[in-house]
């Protein structure tokens, strides 16, 4: 007997693969570059158009965009199918990417930028959801093994390519560069066979939580961003969106139990096993992202490592992401077993950054780097089981909306752990020594050799500071992953 998820799947398992994957792949790869290829950039697009206090904008509006699409077009995609709607998130985008390269000043580029998160958004959760509607559950689970790979590829690969199409092409060239892309993921996407909602669902448009939905994601999102400047002067203005964004949110919970067709799935979202999936994605986010963030200002303050060396430490994590990520999908397509595969990798990344904790600075080069490869082939336990247990919790009715929540709830761990940490950090330094925490803000917004025009005696000061300072931070992250750790423990999906 079949189950409906088999009875959906319109690829054999030979063909299926060379259809499916690049179809969903090239889409994906798309939305996550974009997430980091404007970084590099910034300075130069700042200084072209004169507004460099608001170059942080370009790259706030992606991420608050983005986050916003993602239940939209979850919902859309159960009613009126997933394929179609692939099509308008890629035509979004790559006229939202003509925008950007066009717009003459920072205010048109960000909203240039929102148009494109709009985009960006679509293809993420859709990529996800389309897996899950042609896949059985146990082999999506290679597949998503696959697309965290991808992932993964595309946040390292971003800078790099930032910073080269920057330099030899200009700044509008790497918004460019998405429209031959979006065209090839537009060709591949439409080799895909359709597949049409076996039981629609209906829509009704929901504007009031749309409304609420835009609020509470724009607010807490820049409330976010002004703590992580590591400013005391921002924290005021941080404290107020948060404020606002909290009284949305109660709203939005408000107004979503009385709509006839919520934009937010709040009954899928009391599932326990979903809202533990989700509450796992938050908190993953939430550790691998600020330790990101923050292990090259670790490493150039603390290390003495340059720009460049920090790169080369860097590849064992992302290397170890894809890996381990890979290596997960195999074992839960081959076997069945989805929670056991975080329970072990989270318990293990959470000894790794209390072992960073305490004996980091005591360790070579070498085994940091080792260390780091470590803890990113555990990091890669979860996000593949993840998906792929909402998405069989969900059903094939609901798949959009699921994959929707994973994305939406990475997100907002993401955000609110970076801030956590970089709070936590220019806290402890500005109560510490008031130098150090100028060297760290100043490093934190890229501004150049924070250190330079400083003694040797206050640069020993300033280091040690910082060293103490981050192993608050390891142990702030260890909490995250602990937090995912007993989630895992606790979820009542074992095996699919």
């Amino acid at each position: 007997m079949h189950g409906p998820d088999q009875e959906q799947n319109p690829v054999t398992r030979q063909a299926g693969f060379l259809t499916l994957f690049p179809s969903v792949m090239l889409p994906m790869f798309l939305a996550v570059v974009d997430q980091t290829i404007v970084a590099t950039a910034l300075p130069t697009i700042a200084a072209a158009t004169g507004e460099v206090q608001r170059a942080s904008w370009i790259v706030v509006a992606y991420l608050v965009a983005s986050t916003i699409a993602a239940p939209i077009y979850g919902r859309l995609g159960d009613t009126f199918g997933r394929r179609r709607l692939m099509f308008v998130a890629l035509g979004v985008f790559i006229v939202a990417s003509v925008a950007c390269a066009l717009s003459p000043t920072v205010e048109l580029l960000t909203l240039a930028r929102v148009l494109q998160g709009l985009g960006g958004g679509g293809l993420m959760t859709l990529s996800q959801a389309l897996i899950g509607e042609a896949i059985p559950p146990r082999e999506r689970a290679r597949y998503q093994g696959y697309l965290a790979t991808v992932a993964m590829t595309a946040n390292s690969f971003g800078p790099v390519a930032g910073g080269y199409l920057t330099e030899h092409f200009g700044w509008p060239s790497i918004f460019l560069i998405n429209v031959p892309i979006g065209l090839g993921a537009v060709a591949l996407v439409s080799r895909m066979p359709v597949v049409r909602p076996s039981e629609p669902r209906a829509w009704r448009a929901d504007p009031g939580g749309l409304v609420l939905f835009a609020i509470f994601v724009a607010t807490t999102l820049f409330a976010l961003e002004q703590a992580q400047r590591a400013h005391l002067a921002a924290l005021p203005l941080a404290g107020m969106l948060m404020a606002v964004g909290l009284i949305a949110l109660v709203l939005l919970v408000r107004h979503e139990n009385r709509a006839a067709s919520p934009l937010i799935p709040l009954g899928l979202l009391r599932m326990p096993a979903i809202w533990r999936s989700d509450a796992m994605a938050a908190f993953h986010g939430a550790a691998l992202v600020s330790l990101i963030t923050f292990l090259p200002v670790y490493l150039e303050v603390v290390r003495g490592v340059s720009p460049s060396q920090t790169g080369l430490l860097l590849v064992p994590l992302t290397l170890g992401i894809g890996t381990g990520s890979l290596l997960t999908g195999r074992l839960v397509h081959r076997t069945g077993l989805t929670a056991a595969f975080p329970v072990t990798g989270l318990a293990l990344v959470t000894f790794n950054l209390l072992a960073l904790a305490l004996w980091a600075p005591a360790l070579g080069n070498v085994v940091f780097g080792a260390l780091l490869l470590w803890n990113g082939l555990f990091m890669g336990t979860v996000m593949g089981v993840v998906q792929v247990t909402v998405q069989s919790a969900a059903g094939p009715r609901r798949l959009g909306e699921a994959a929707a929540s994973v994305q939406f709830s990475r997100s907002i761990g993401a955000a609110f752990g970076t801030a956590l940490v970089g709070t936590l950090l220019f806290a402890l330094l500005a109560l510490r020594n008031p130098e150090a925490a100028r060297v760290f803000a100043a490093m934190v917004e890229n501004a150049g050799n924070a250190m330079d025009g400083l003694s040797a005696a206050q640069r020993l000061a300033v280091q040690a500071d910082i060293t103490e300072a981050f192993r608050a931070a390891f142990l702030l992250i260890a909490g995250f992953t602990t937090a995912g750790f007993f989630l895992a423990l606790t979820h009542p999906i074992r095996r699919i």
